[in-house]
């Protein structure tokens, strides 16, 4: 009988998010400190690539299809390619995706897609040069945008747009992002600024919610908005189709309608600690146990019994301005 994880609110575990490093080269203030997460220098120890796809196949014996790897920014971790390629083999595994800024993405879309990578979101704030690198403090529009124009070249299938949209920041460019995804066939997903970590408690009071979001849409594209019935790729968004289109957008609200019901997903850091929800402190050590020599059995049987402590929901509405355990940085989005 084919294995599956199963957490306590019988939603089945399928998604694995996997940070390969919490380092960025870019400072988005919802996500990092100024100074990074390391000011002092000393990176924590990282789980080796080995290390990394030795869990991931735990997972995937345990009924997990996706894997989407994050940071940090992944791709500054050198030849993230070999860890796609140690994995993509794995039978079960339906999907490898990538989140990414796309700092680095027009040097490294076709040797990751050649490894294995299906498709790719990408972190974008603003359509403005200047704007954009006031948000991401010193962040280079032209980059990121050549590295999406090369995604969608090697055939990364969908390709993403994530905008954290920010009260009096960025909210005047919902209609631009439209219109570009519209444009050059990148799906658009507009994000809620979410309380995690310092930065992101800090920003709380530039909210906006999805509903506002979906309000300007439908009166900037002068039609209704249609709802995706294709939840294939959903993942926490909540799709919609573009009447008159091919485009698609979504809306992602964590802190104005949680979507904690359908969660599918469970989050890996760069240091081997597996997060069991994104506003939950729950959270179990797999590094030790790993470097202690346990085997592929036991360590199964870890993280089954960590399944069985995810929380129900988080409390992002409730617990507004106490939610500062740990950066957004570490954990992968």
């Amino acid at each position: 009988m084919q294995k599956a994880l199963i957490d306590p609110f019988q939603r089945k575990i399928e998604y694995l998010r996997v940070s390969v490093t919490d380092l960025c080269n870019y400072r988005c203030g919802y996500c990092m400190p100024e100074q990074g997460v390391h000011p002092d220098g000393h990176h924590k120890e990282y789980l080796s690539y080995e290390e990394l796809a030795r869990i991931i196949q735990v997972f995937v014996n345990l009924g997990v299809t996706k894997v989407r790897l994050t940071g940090g920014e992944p791709l500054v971790r050198k030849r993230l390619y070999e860890l796609v390629a140690m994995i993509k083999p794995f039978a079960g595994l339906e999907d490898i995706a990538l989140s990414t800024n796309a700092h680095y993405l027009e040097r490294e879309a076709e040797a990751l897609v050649l490894a294995g990578v299906n498709r790719c979101n990408i972190s974008i704030d603003s359509l403005r040069p200047k704007r954009f690198e006031n948000i991401t403090r010193g962040g280079d529009l032209h980059k990121v945008l050549a590295g999406a124009d090369k995604a969608l070249a090697v055939g990364m299938k969908p390709v993403k747009f994530n905008m954290v949209v920010m009260k009096g920041t960025n909210d005047d460019e919902i209609e631009a992002m439209v219109d570009y995804g519209i444009e050059k066939g990148v799906e658009i997903r507009f994000i809620e600024t979410m309380p995690i970590g310092p930065a992101g408690v800090s920003m709380m009071d530039q909210h906006y919610s999805a509903d506002k979001i979906l309000k300007r849409i439908k009166a900037h594209i002068g039609s209704d908005l249609i709802p995706s019935t294709d939840r294939s790729d959903a993942g926490p968004a909540r799709n919609f189709h573009l009447s008159g289109t091919h485009a698609r957008i979504g809306v992602i609200s964590a802190v104005s309608d949680h979507f904690c019901a359908s969660c599918n997903r469970v989050r890996l850091t760069a240091r081997g600690v597996l997060a069991l929800c994104l506003g939950q402190e729950d959270a179990v050590d797999l590094r030790t146990p790993l470097r202690e020599g346990v085997s592929d059995s036991e360590l199964e049987q870890i993280i089954v019994a960590a399944i069985a402590r995810k929380p129900e929901r988080h409390f992002f509405r409730e617990n507004v301005h106490n939610i500062e355990f740990r950066q957004m940085v570490q954990l992968g989005g």
